[in-house]
């Protein structure tokens, strides 16, 4: 950053665009005290108007991630994390995993507690987790030891050798209790995946209380956790567990909440809900109406699967002005359903083949994701929610969108996922910002990968978001631009231009202002420090 009579300029420009450029550094920006061109349009973002501290970007670990992640030589697996979570690479600083099976474990229907009746804990145990996997089984397998939770343990030891360890935060969830603690007394079953019996709530507080110390001897300690993942169910696809709101505060007001409290985990972030946003407001008026789960709880764990374009930024707004002092965390998303039928060629007139999104950057860039099958016309989608979109799009906007209505921060699902999407023991192949031919060992940076560290990078935890409001313009609807003040003081905008031509405007920053070009399909990030 240079500052003269001339202007300040800014002190990095970095562009991530489907014409190929990756973290690219583009001419510098020079800002002017001013008023904008009159006539033209113009984004504001209010340096005054400072809103809700981040809490970061990251993404998560799953098994089947530490799955695809042992197929690969030892060194290359090291040197792939050390480039998602070291310093030099995309250096995220969220993480959030599993408690037990979910969809995306390799076989799945497992907990850390196995022994029907077994209230006391006693045979509670991580070693699941540590197992490995089945050479003979799976010959693809490189490391056969490796798993989720030496997974878990590289990570950390990779986050200790980085100067942001202090940034690194994990969160947990558990996508259903033990079998033998719910009314159907299974994982899930067709139509419903089951809920937590009474008599078993206080061992269910203890099931996930039990899990925090055991990873807290072994050195791995947590930044928040949710009492379930999805408690409004997945129709029994795969592991899951029913709760209502009512049912979720009083689990959270008398069992979660004191028993985090009186074995030393007051301090952690107990986040509700963990499911969609559009139905967040339900949730958070039951949960933080009643003063026993209110004060233990944090905020809302929220997710994206409702829409594929909008972030529900007004729902946000809402929650938001009504309960100030909570946080909403996004918590999970991923491209639903990849080379899943009904969403393949089966119902796309066009054809579809499978190896689309592998090595092709223009798959992630353009309209091809589809959410379930929603634009195909059936008695249950949500059709106008779910038009066909870019992923790249999705990301970044929601992210932008998102955190200039109130969201602290946003975490992907899966970051590592073999080259058709799984493994998924419930054949619930997803989109993964990493993907890996488990044969050849050769790994895709997707432009998803790409967007996430740009973002990561430059939206770091205990930045502040400010409020940036787009004028009137032709392009309204086509760039989406977000802008926090990070820890030096300066400020750093982000913009998606989601059309392939240029946008042109002004950026207008308190008293300054730049005319600015966001490049076609791209995300642009302008980091500019200005006096005072």
């Amino acid at each position: 950053m240079t500052a003269s009579c001339n202007g300040v300029r800014s002190k990095q420009v970095l562009v991530t665009s489907e014409s190929g450029e990756v973290l690219k550094e583009h001419p510098n920006v020079v800002f002017k005290r001013r008023q904008p061109t009159e006539g033209k349009w113009v984004v504001s973002v209010d340096l005054n108007n400072k809103r809700q501290v981040i809490n970061g970007i990251g993404t998560s670990l799953t098994e089947s991630s530490a799955f695809v992640l042992a197929t690969l030589p030892v060194e290359k697996r090291h040197e792939l994390l050390q480039e998602i979570f070291g310093e030099n690479g995309a250096d995220f600083a969220l993480v959030r995993t599993h408690i037990g099976a979910c969809d995306f474990t390799v076989e799945g229907k497992y907990s850390l507690a196995e022994v029907d009746g077994d209230t006391m804990l006693t045979h509670f145990s991580l070693d699941r987790d540590k197992e490995g996997f089945d050479k003979e089984k799976y010959p693809q397998i490189v490391d056969a030891g490796y798993d989720l939770y030496p997974l878990m343990k590289e990570v950390a030891a990779i986050r200790k050798n980085n100067p942001t360890d202090n940034e690194y935060r994990i969160v947990a969830s558990a996508w259903t209790a033990p079998a033998w603690m719910k009314d159907n007394k299974s994982y899930y079953q067709s139509g419903y995946g089951g809920s937590l019996l009474k008599e078993y709530y206080q061992v269910y507080a203890d099931y996930l209380v039990k899990y925090l110390e055991t990873y807290k001897q072994d050195g791995i300690e947590f930044w928040g956790i949710t009492p379930v993942n999805e408690p409004q169910g997945n129709g029994g696809q795969w592991e899951s567990m029913h709760f209502t709101p009512e049912s979720q505060a009083e689990f959270i007001g008398k069992y979660m909440g004191p028993t985090l409290g009186k074995n030393g985990f007051g301090r952690l972030k107990l986040l509700a809900f963990d499911q969609n946003t559009r139905e967040m407001p339900e949730w958070a008026h039951v949960i933080y109406g009643g003063q026993e789960a209110a004060k233990y709880t944090d905020g809302m764990a929220v997710h994206w699967y409702a829409s594929t374009f909008d972030p529900f930024g007004s729902v946000m707004d809402s929650i938001h002005n009504a309960y100030p002092y909570k946080i909403i965390m996004h918590t999970e998303g991923c491209i639903d359903a990849l080379g899943t039928l009904p969403w393949g060629g089966a119902l796309d007139p066009e054809g579809f083949v499978e190896s689309d999104w592998f090595k092709n950057d223009a798959f992630w860039w353009n309209d091809n994701a589809t959410d379930w099958a929603y634009t195909v016309p059936c008695d249950y989608c949500d059709n106008p929610n779910h038009p066909k979109y870019a992923p790249v799009h999705r990301y970044a906007r929601y992210i932008i969108e998102g955190m200039n209505n109130w969201l602290s921060g946003f975490i992907d699902w899966n970051i590592v996922l073999d080259e058709k999407g799984g493994p998924n023991h419930a054949n619930n192949f997803c989109g993964a910002p990493v993907m890996i031919d488990t044969e050849k060992k050769d790994i895709y940076f997707t432009p998803v990968y790409y967007v996430l560290k740009q973002l990561s990078r430059n939206i770091r935890p205990g930045d502040v978001a400010l409020h940036a409001v787009s004028g009137e313009g032709e392009n309204r609807g086509n760039l989406f631009v977000g802008a926090i003040l990070n820890k030096k003081g300066e400020v750093v905008v982000n913009m998606l231009n989601i059309i392939k031509e240029p946008v042109t405007f002004d950026l207008k920053l308190g008293e300054y202002a730049a005319t600015v070009t966001a490049p076609a399909n791209s995300l642009q990030t302008i980091i500019v420090k200005l006096p005072g």
